[in-house]
């Protein structure tokens, strides 16, 4: 096993160079494609979840709280390995590992589509956390594989929009394939479309340009005298990754309560049907497109580089749509959808500065792995203790008045809201340094 997704070894280098520059050309861009959409379709298989929440509810198949216990087990599962993968991606055969992750995640969602128990929910989204974490680790150390230092922060922009396809995609496709055929149907299709992209992967993802017979593409490849394990020491030393990891673990939290429960909260407190509130939750989905595509590109173009200040800026919005996602009147379809295109511009952005990429800038390219790892064990610990509370204060603060469920949602509000107050102030601890 350790051998099958050992990193590939280097070969001839062509002597030709303009075959060179050709050949490189053309695979950088397969491997940004299959980055982008394959690292999106794990988001199908990781929130298919999240759009059956309310019929499985309604159905009497569980409860609230049972439902934020299995959503934590991905959480917490993929925090872990999130950590663990991030170090072993530096050394893997990248190609490989997102191919195996995204084809177990989608059996895991096949079973569960065949399944309506507490504990094999548990235990099969538990699996599902840990393989999801094989995802991104491999789409980051492909970047610094295949792109220069002068691009990488455009591109990790641009690839980190899969986030929001993922999103989008599940929302509406998904929603609409469960109003005609039933929650069982959400997860079924879920895994359909994993395994189609894990067939990809295998086809367009590529390991390294060392291995197809091209020269490294950053120094930082070159050298001998520091190794690896020397270079992943060093960031986990670093107390501004630290700090950048708690930041992002708060912005989590604010993040997977809209994604996690922003459906439910839609047809709970707004009275909006199934169809309706995912369709809401997908115009973040679809905004966050537009905030994390930009992101890299303006601190790269108009901020020499620095993301201290966009960081702060999405920020702010995040709180600002966070509140009127949460606090604004009832039956305001078009304020609900502003709220949603702030926060998904904002939260958009915020994943590719917070989630990674400021982390990625002040650390070794040969431990871009493991700075990432760092940040995500952080970010899925908070949103899995998310889950589990955000599932507690739901169901014990409903009450059942003459078989109407009544449901009150200011401490939750509170618990969002602040979560994304935090995020923001914890960033700016790190000014000088990003």
């Amino acid at each position: 096993m350790m051998q099958y997704f050992k990193k590939s070894q280097s070969i001839k280098v062509k002597e030709n160079v303009e075959e060179q520059k050709k050949l490189y050309k053309k695979l950088k861009w397969q491997v940004f494609i299959s980055a982008t959409l394959g690292y999106g379709l794990y988001y199908v298989c990781r929130l298919s979840l999240n759009v059956v929440k309310k019929p499985i509810v309604d159905a009497g198949v569980l409860t609230e709280s049972e439902l934020g216990l299995i959503g934590s087990a991905l959480f917490f599962t993929y925090a872990i390995g999130k950590l663990t993968n991030g170090f072993l991606a530096d050394y893997s055969n990248i190609k490989r590992f997102m191919a195996i992750g995204l084809l177990v995640s989608a059996l895991a969602n096949l079973v569960m589509g065949f399944t309506g128990t507490f504990l094999f929910f548990a235990i099969c989204w538990g699996v599902n956390g840990w393989v999801q974490s094989m995802g991104a680790p491999s789409s980051v150390v492909s970047l610094s594989r295949w792109y220069k230092d002068k691009e990488r922060g455009s591109f990790y922009g641009f690839w980190s929009t899969s986030h929001n396809i993922g999103e989008a995609l599940t929302y509406i496709l998904t929603a609409v394939v469960v109003s005609y055929f039933g929650w069982q149907w959400g997860f079924r299709a879920a895994a359909i479309v994993g395994m189609l992209g894990a067939l990809m992967i295998s086809i367009f993802f590529h390991d390294t340009p060392e291995s197809k017979g091209l020269p490294p593409v950053n120094k930082d490849f070159v050298k001998k005298e520091v190794s690896t394990w020397e270079e992943q020491k060093g960031v986990l030393k670093n107390p501004y990754v630290w700090i950048l990891a708690l930041a992002s673990a708060f912005m989590y939290i604010s993040r997977y309560a809209v994604n996690s429960w922003g459906p439910y909260y839609f047809e709970a407190a707004k009275g909006y049907s199934l169809t309706q509130a995912n369709s809401l939750v997908a115009i973040s989905a679809v905004c966050g497109i537009l905030g994390t595509a930009s992101s890299g590109f303006v601190s790269d173009k108009f901020f020499k580089g620095r993301r201290n200040m966009p960081a702060f800026i999405f920020g702010l919005m995040n709180i600002l749509g966070l509140s009127l996602f949460l606090l604004g009147p009832k039956n305001v379809w078009w304020l609900d959808a502003l709220s949603m295109v702030i926060f998904g511009l904002a939260i958009g952005a915020l994943i590719c500065y917070l989630g990674g990429l400021m982390a990625v800038d002040i650390a070794s390219k040969k431990a871009s792995g493991a700075a990432l790892g760092i940040v995500g064990v952080m970010s899925y610990a908070a949103a899995g203790i998310q889950d589990i509370a955000s599932g507690y204060l739901i169901e014990n603060n409903k009450t059942i008045i003459n078989r109407e469920t009544i449901y009150n949602f200011d401490t939750i509000s509170i618990f969002w809201i602040g979560a994304a107050i935090v995020s923001t102030l914890l960033a700016l601890l790190t000014w000088k340094k990003t």
